[in-house]
């Protein structure tokens, strides 16, 4: 991957972990199933720390 695909996938995580841990406020002020919530977001820093990596590579 270019450099710049690789700050269009961090940025497109970043996003995704936002997203999910707004969905993950609702569910714990509800007091719903916050579990699968709480694992994308393990999945998310994942993947956002590979891609931190990869980009520390190129440069």
């Amino acid at each position: 991957m270019t450099k710049k695909e690789l700050e269009n996938k961090l940025d497109e995580l970043k996003s995704d972990y936002v997203r999910i841990q707004s969905d993950l406020d609702k569910l714990v002020y509800v007091r719903g199933r916050a579990s699968s919530a709480e694992e994308q977001l393990i999945r998310l820093e994942n993947e956002i720390a590979e891609v931190r990596k990869k980009l520390d590579a190129l440069e």
